[in-house]
């Protein structure tokens, strides 16, 4: 089988979803878009993206309000967030053709084993961890401002020896549609170090109606979002994962380099969807306080969130 003979589907067209499966389908590779609400409005016109990076695409795409109408995919790379998670494991079981490999594009821990348990034996399990900004603007409307790296590493499935190629594989097919990616050999350590920026930038985004500019502008809000990298990176550490030296300030200073961006939090929260906060901070505040550590700044910034969330669900 050839590379761009590989069918890939996409479980969440979402800002995620759709920004990577477009990137896909416009390199060639044969795309299969799952969608819910938003099925008619893709069915009928397409996938537009306005991208700073890549320019503006708009392209016919195979959508389906259905998993059981798709057929069997190779790849399945999972854009919906980690809040619906118990709905996705039979909609990827149904679109998986056997030995599919399925790639978890979402934030926080313990997403994979939420999930592994649901999935059969022969499906490989992947964690994908995207560095972008992007988000939706309407149905099938997609705006892109910075970066868009996509590093993966292997979570368990039937690969053994030849994970590492599995992995290869998919970094391949990112890197055919002009993405960057990169194996992970630590998916675990991989996935905090994303909660280095995740962790103060989506909350506070919440708390403080603030976006990454004034955010990283205001002395007492950068002082913050300084504290909660650091209790992020003492988490990691407790849990066995050192992160590189220096990693929250290389954050800083990508995230000062970045257009002014409203996190996906935000967005979630306007529109009133559940947020994610067991995988972004409910799981790592377990496994941090269950190796004996403390995470105080974290621990009141879920707690203020959680309120929030409740608050803003409708009754």
């Amino acid at each position: 089988m050839g590379p761009r003979s590989t069918r890939i589907g996409i479980i969440g067209t979402g800002a995620i979803g759709g920004f990577y499966g477009l990137m896909l389908a416009r390199a060639g590779f044969d795309v299969h878009f799952l969608l819910r609400s938003e099925y008619q409005a893709v069915h009928e016109h397409g996938i537009r993206l306005d991208s700073a990076v890549h320019g503006r695409v708009h392209m016919p795409v195979n959508a389906y309000a259905n998993a059981a109408d798709m057929p069997p995919c190779d790849w399945l790379l999972v854009g919906a967030k980690a809040t619906s998670n118990e709905q996705l494991a039979p909609l990827i079981v149904q679109a998986a053709a056997p030995g599919a490999k399925v790639v978890l594009l979402q934030n926080g821990l313990g997403v994979e084993e939420q999930l592994r348990p649901a999935l059969r034996a022969d499906l490989h399990l992947l964690g994908g961890l995207c560095f972008i900004c992007v988000n939706r603007q309407g149905p099938g409307d997609i705006r892109h401002q910075a970066l868009g790296a996509v590093n993966l590493g292997y979570h368990s499935g039937p690969g053994g020896a030849d994970a590492e190629q599995v992995v290869e594989e998919g970094a391949g097919l990112f890197r055919a549609a002009g993405i960057d990616s990169q194996a992970m050999a630590n998916l675990d350590q991989a996935r905090w170090q994303k909660l280095v920026w995740n962790v103060p930038y989506n909350g506070l985004s919440v708390l403080l109606q603030a976006s990454t500019t004034p955010l990283m502008a205001d002395p007492d809000s950068r002082a913050l979002i300084e504290a909660l990298m650091a209790e992020v990176v003492e988490g990691a550490k407790a849990c066995g994962q050192v992160l590189p030296d220096g990693y929250a300030a290389h954050l800083l200073r990508v995230t000062e380099q970045m257009p002014d961006y409203w996190p996906s939090m935000y967005h979630d929260h306007t529109q009133q969807r559940p947020l994610e906060l067991q995988a972004i901070y409910a799981e790592p505040l377990k496994r941090a306080a269950a190796a004996g550590c403390q995470l105080p700044r974290m621990q009141a910034l879920y707690q203020s969130l959680a309120f929030m969330d409740r608050r803003s669900q409708p009754n």
